[in-house]
């Protein structure tokens, strides 16, 4: 069962790039994982940062205490890719650019369960 929840929906950022940063921080107590994301010298690790801070905020309305949860899971899906650019190419052709998006969710857990 899920302590306490956030997610970001939409976010200008390739989901392959955020992943990156994901992956190092699951399973991670809420507290080392916090430092970790401080010193990664990556954009989507700030944004991680911000929703991680807003699901400590969640569990803490419920009553618990930071220093007891860790990530149990960190969702990085694919959002849509409406926006769509170009740029021209050789005998009048054009070339497509597909900005992407991501849609993450963020999920704490107490550590007396993780062990």
């Amino acid at each position: 069962m899920t302590i306490a929840t956030a997610s970001l929906n939409y976010l200008r950022m390739s989901p392959r790039k955020v992943r990156v940063v994901a992956k190092i921080i699951k399973n991670l107590p809420v507290e080392k994982a916090e430092k970790e994301l401080l010193f990664r010298n990556k954009k989507a690790a700030k944004i991680i940062l911000k929703l991680l801070k807003s699901a400590i905020s969640n569990a803490r309305n419920k009553g618990y205490e930071p220093k007891d949860l860790y990530i149990k899971n960190i969702i990085v899906n694919e959002g849509p890719k409406n926006l769509k650019r170009y740029y021209p190419k050789a005998r009048g052709r054009v070339g497509l650019i597909i900005k992407k998006m991501s849609h993450l969710k963020i999920e704490l857990d107490t550590t007396d369960k993780h062990g």
